[in-house]
């Protein structure tokens, strides 16, 4: 309070200024009714201004509970969609008895954590056991495939990103459903490769690469990305794809968790015709 006191004594004259100032600004405005509208305006312009920035402000900091709300919503449409459902439609010569029975569905998840600079990237997901989350679930965004559900604890797990070592998934060219292992060699985060793709398929750069139905983690049809090269290195009989990878992984925020209704029904007889040719 003392330095207040002083620093406003050694500046008194400064203050009698602009106090005098300010009454003769306030004289000219009451007496002069052409000044008085111009200092109405100019108040008002000035309200205004400080309004919209306010305004501007206010929207800027409620941006993060706008992308969760459109997460959430985005990910109760995807669950809605036709080719969530599976088609168990019965045909015979008499009856034609219809029942869609949803095979996928997707829960909203924050990405709290990300890596992309390792040979092994994982991410780590705000969503655990107590959200229903299990191990191998596939992760997708809104632009594409994003990894696989690796280990979960109550509230969080982690996830196997596509720019792992081990992650690998069958990807096909959409337009003609040729398929090949799609996996990261550790060099460039936007680029994954493809190997093992019959050399009658045509090839285009720019065609489109998507999740097959042989993928049990993902919905079929899943964004993957775009054919950027392509080529028959020496000694092999398949094409090696270069594909530019449609997931912008330092971008991802939200993403969404699939839930697969017959991914245990599925995994356990195809492990029981494993046993049947070992035996």
């Amino acid at each position: 309070m003392r330095n207040l006191v002083i620093f406003i004594y050694k500046n008194y004259f400064f203050f009698l200024f602009l106090l005098l100032e300010f009454f003769a600004v306030y004289l000219v405005s009451k007496n002069n009714y052409y000044h008085r509208a111009g200092f109405v305006n100019s108040s008002n312009s000035l309200v205004s201004s400080i309004y919209s920035s306010y305004d501007n402000a206010r929207v800027y900091l409620s941006l993060k509970e706008t992308n969760l709300l459109l997460a959430k919503e985005n990910a109760a449409l995807r669950s809605k969609m036709m080719s969530s459902y599976m088609d168990f439609t019965v045909k015979t010569l008499k009856v034609n008895d219809t029942a869609f029975k949803q095979q996928y569905e997707f829960e909203e998840a924050k990405v709290v954590n990300n890596s992309t600079n390792r040979r092994n990237n994982y991410l780590t997901l705000n969503r655990g056991k107590n959200q229903g989350i299990e191990t191998d679930m596939g992760v997708i965004s809104s632009t594409g495939i994003v990894g696989v559900v690796e280990h979960v604890s109550d509230n969080f797990c982690t996830v196997m990103s596509v720019l792992h070592k081990d992650h690998v998934v069958n990807a096909k060219i959409k337009k003609d459903g040729n398929y090949g292992a799609l996996s990261w060699d550790g060099v460039d985060y936007q680029r994954a490769t493809i190997t093992g793709l019959p050399t009658h398929t045509k090839l285009a750069k720019g065609d489109t690469v998507v999740t097959s139905a042989l993928t049990v983690s993902y919905p079929e049809n899943i964004l993957i990305g775009t054919v950027e090269s392509f080529g028959i290195k020496s000694g092999e009989t398949s094409f090696t794809v270069k594909v530019k990878l449609s997931t912008e992984f330092k971008k991802l925020e939200y993403v969404y968790i699939v839930r697969y209704a017959y991914k245990a029904e599925r995994k356990k007889l195809e492990e029981a015709n494993k046993t049947d040719k070992n035996n």
